[in-house]
């Protein structure tokens, strides 16, 4: 559910790692939200709770959560919201009022570069289509004064106010990493506690595989042509973690002889003029992660290495200088212990 066109982490190599050959571990995948998900766990010993009873659990919580959280039908929670073109207070599901106080904090500390309202933008580029049409400055100035997370009011728990009346939100950026998070609880309110979830690349994972075994992934080079592992991350601890990616190096335009990045700044309402092509984010809350990493994937290397430090997350940037590949680790990755890069 990714407004960033996320696309780093190659699931299918990175799923081939983590799982054991070992039919001691179960396995549960789909389609939802857009995308593929996948869970593989090991059931504790006495468990004899019926694989089909967690697949229910797991396709309800989706269904719940995309009759809340979903732009793409009309009788969500949040196009119901973004239907009513209106001032006044609006009652909705208190987990998108969560939703959005996440996403504000991220909006806030990358000084608006991330913000929830800024599809008008996607569309306005040609984006949604696939069609690219650069805006001229003085419509690209109509749709800026039309978005903003700061003209989105938080009233209660329940209630949120518009003062802009035709302000839209969309947590495709922030949906997939909630979503992460939600089937984990349903694992472990089984009583799991050996896993590796994950949807549409996003990915959270907890204990060992049933042979002892680190889980391991792969990240895929972040070059357009080419699919070759670039690092494996090995999760020696066990302990819970996410790892998120964003990734800029397959979704862009070339027009008249210059790149146009898919990821649009909030700030100026165009696309990032940076060489950040990849970001990865290691951090134990997938929500927090799949926000966090789009806001990196917009500020870039230079400017969100200083947030990334100023806020201690561990994340690793990747910049295209031409040919070259530089990689830059924030402090808090340098220090990360417990998971380890390895080059394949």
């Amino acid at each position: 559910m990714s407004l960033m066109y996320r696309s780093l982490i190659g699931a299918l190599c990175a799923l081939t790692l983590a799982c054991s050959k070992s039919p001691e571990m179960s396995k549960i995948e789909g389609f939802a939200q857009g995308t593929t998900y996948n869970l593989t766990f090991e059931l504790p010993a006495g468990n004899n709770t019926p694989l089909e009873k967690i697949e229910t659990a797991i396709s309800d919580e989706l269904a719940r959560m995309d009759k809340v959280l979903s732009n793409y039908r009309d009788d969500s929670v949040i196009e119901q919201f973004n239907a009513q073109q209106s001032t006044d207070a609006i009652s909705v599901d208190a987990e998108l009022v969560e939703l959005v106080e996440i996403a504000r904090s991220i909006h806030r500390a990358s000084n608006g570069c991330y913000d929830l309202t800024i599809k008008p933008l996607f569309d306005l580029w040609g984006f949604k289509n696939d069609v690219f049409t650069p805006p001229s400055e003085d419509a690209l100035g109509v749709t800026l004064a039309s978005i903003g997370l700061d003209n989105l009011e938080t009233l209660s728990t329940t209630q949120l106010r518009k003062q802009l009346p035709k302000l839209r939100i969309d947590v495709s950026s922030i949906g997939q990493g909630y979503a992460v998070e939600r089937m984990v609880k349903i694992l472990e309110q089984f009583g799991i506690t050996n896993y590796l979830v994950e949807i549409g690349g996003e990915l959270k994972i907890r204990g060992k595989k049933t042979n002892g075994e680190a889980w391991r992934i792969a990240l895929e080079k972040p070059l357009p042509n080419e699919r070759k592992m670039h690092k494996i991350v090995s999760f020696d601890s066990g302990e819970p973690m996410s790892l998120i990616s964003s990734g800029t190096y397959r979704h862009f335009f070339d027009d008249k002889g210059k790149r146009y990045s898919h990821i649009l700044d909030a700030r100026t309402g165009k696309p990032v003029e940076h060489n950040t092509v990849s970001v990865t984010l290691l951090i134990p809350d997938a929500t927090l992660g799949d926000a966090w990493s789009t806001a990196f994937s917009c500020l870039g290397s230079q400017e969100g290495l200083k947030v990334a430090n100023e806020h201690k997350l561990a994340v690793l940037f990747i910049d295209q200088q031409g040919d070259q590949l530089i990689e830059t680790e924030s402090d808090a990755l340098k220090a990360l212990k417990g998971v380890s890069f390895k080059t394949p």
